[in-house]
């Protein structure tokens, strides 16, 4: 026969051994809980830092066709007659090697445009430069199935 004893301990030993696997249990749900919250985080920082790549990429361009530019009205005012960058035709101008845009494209095309009839000559030329990278066939096409493709346009007129 058992006694008093026994039958007061018996609640104690059955809610230990029910209780026994809840620690395991939590466990496992905070590290799953964690990783999914870990391959969230890689994932927003592999975006964040791809965005700040392509914005780099862009300012480059900018700055790329900004000498594209530089590059176009220096041929106009040396070459006034239109030597260096002719009415119309595309010109390659090729970043040096050593350079920070080297990679880019860029096609500079200057236009003249002619002033109305009038005793002062308002005549002008435009000058539109293009850059892009990566090109395709060293053009710049306005749009590519490319995700690292970037291409910026600027137009001036003197």
């Amino acid at each position: 026969m058992m006694h008093s004893r026994t039958y007061a301990r018996m609640p104690r030993i059955l809610a230990r051994r029910r209780g026994a696997g809840a620690g395991l249990v939590t466990a496992i749900f905070l590290l799953v809980v964690l990783a999914g919250l870990a391959v969230a985080l890689v994932g927003i920082f592999t975006t964040q830092r791809q965005g700040i790549l392509l914005d780099e990429q862009g300012v480059r361009a900018y700055q790329a066709a900004r000498a594209g530019i530089e590059w176009g009205l220096f041929q106009r005012l040396r070459t006034p007659q239109g030597n260096g960058c002719a009415n119309g035709v595309p010109n390659l101008v090729a970043p040096g090697a050593g350079s920070v845009l080297n990679g880019f494209t860029i096609i500079v095309t200057c236009s003249f445009v002619a002033g109305p009839p009038a005793d002062v000559n308002l005549d002008r030329w435009t000058i539109n430069a293009t850059a892009c990278a990566p090109a395709v066939a060293n053009a710049c096409p306005p749009g590519s199935n490319n995700p690292d493709y970037v291409r910026r346009v600027m137009e001036v007129q003197i």
